[in-house]
């Protein structure tokens, strides 16, 4: 297996972004990860997330609230925090959740991070007064 120029005993590199809401205190949030995948000595296969050049734990095994370091903690496809926020500034309903998929491509753009209120995102699920 051949490395990855730049990331030393890498295998494969791949960006994934996902969003994160708190359930306990209501914290949303988005955040990108490169994730290096390596083998080791005695060739099992591994994983590194890293985020602003820092290993990180996995955020798929327990992540916790950045907010209030709870472990209940909704992960969802990258973009819901935002969609659901923008849409609850044009009064519209929020798009429907789907599975965690990676995005194309990666790059700048996508590993700018957002931070939102779970109260923010549910007001577009309550129903108005007729």
């Amino acid at each position: 297996m051949s490395e990855i120029a730049g990331h030393p005993g890498a295998t494969a590199v791949v960006n994934e972004s996902y969003s994160f809401a708190c359930m306990r205190c209501g914290h949303g949030w988005e955040q990108s990860y490169e994730i290096e995948h390596h083998v080791d000595g005695d060739g099992r296969e591994f994983v590194q997330y890293w985020v602003d050049g820092r290993v990180v734990p996995s955020p798929l095994s327990r992540p916790s609230c950045e907010n209030c370091d709870h472990h209940v903690v909704r992960i969802m496809r990258p973009g819901r925090v935002a969609s659901a926020r923008d849409a609850a500034h044009r009064g519209q309903p929020a798009p429907a959740a789907g599975p965690v998929q990676a995005p194309a491509g990666g790059g700048e753009a996508s590993a700018q991070e957002h931070h939102w209120h779970l109260a923010d995102l549910l007001h577009v699920f309550q129903r108005k007064a007729g």
